[in-house]
């Protein structure tokens, strides 16, 4: 795991013409990161955001130093509601969807809630990745080919016990950071598990990613002693986010993993997620109660 990490990523030197790639959280760090290495490679972008201003600023960016073809839709994936919405957009367009990258999430230190009455982590970090996937199921599954790509975490490993079924708003468990983090990433890959399943047999493929330790300017929501750790201790020996950038492009775009489904890599180094992780009695029963949480029965 350390290893991969630091390995520098394999590199794709194909373009990507034309080609709708749809990326969520995309307005700084390895959103951003990764909707500028696809406009430079000629990729049409739809960005789905929580801020408008910041949306426009970055099509306008794209646009002018690349020429990019660059749109948007605003969702805050705190709010069910939203998700919903963007889910019925992106399954309602018209031409096909080449590339959909799940990177929007956050980490908090301290508990909170949503208006959804869900822990806020597992929510925005997963849920609303499970609820857009579900949405388009159909819609990729009838395309010529499309890749899946969950940007995820080696953090999925702190859940060591797996996921608590029975508590997913950590109401009966002590709450931490990292283990709010480690539950919703470990939940990402369990969910993996179903849709590959669903997939089999069409051109669709699902992978998930570490994107390595890249400086970013995530958990600045957090308080001062967090900030401060992550300056010291995290910052300090991050590598550039164009590291990121380049792995993710790679397991989007390059032939060499195009029927590749189902895995895990660190950067563009396929591993083997924890034990947890491949639970597929676990999967079944966190896949039934996605579909309740997220409204979705009937849908």
């Amino acid at each position: 795991m350390i290893r991969n990490s630091s390995l520098d990523p394999q590199r794709c030197p194909d373009d990507f013409p034309g080609r709708l790639v749809v990326i969520t959280g995309a307005t700084s760090g390895i959103g951003y990161a990764a909707a500028e290495k696809f406009a430079s490679r000629g990729a049409h972008l739809l960005l789905i955001n929580r801020n408008e201003a910041k949306s426009i600023q970055v099509c306008d960016q794209l646009r002018s130093q690349y020429n990019a073809r660059c749109e948007y839709l605003l969702a805050d994936f705190s709010k069910l509601s939203d998700v919903h919405a963007a889910g019925m957009k992106l399954a309602g367009l018209d031409r096909d969807i080449d590339v959909l990258i799940h990177n929007a999430g956050n980490y908090l230190v301290s508990k909170t809630m949503t208006v959804d009455h869900l822990e806020t982590v597992f929510q925005t970090n997963y849920l609303s990745t499970f609820i857009l996937n579900y949405y388009l199921r159909e819609k990729l599954s009838k395309q010529k080919s499309a890749r899946i790509l969950f940007i995820n975490s080696e953090a999925h490993r702190f859940a060591v016990l797996g996921l608590n079924m029975e508590d997913l708003n950590w109401e009966r468990h002590a709450y931490s950071g990292a283990r709010s983090y480690g539950a919703a990433k470990l939940a990402q890959l369990l969910s993996m598990i179903k849709f590959a399943d669903y997939f089999a047999g069409s051109a669709v493929t699902i992978n998930a990613m570490h994107p390595g330790n890249v400086k970013t300017n995530s958990g600045q929501s957090n308080n001062a002693v967090y900030k401060f750790f992550k300056q010291v201790f995290v910052d300090s020996s991050a590598r550039p986010i164009e590291v990121s950038a380049e792995a993710i492009y790679y397991l989007c775009v390059s032939k060499e993993v195009e029927k590749t489904s189902g895995k895990f890599f660190s950067l563009t180094s396929e591993e083997i997620p924890a034990p947890p992780a491949l639970d597929r009695n676990q999967a079944e029963i966190l896949w039934k109660k996605s579909l309740d949480l997220g409204g979705l029965h009937g849908n």
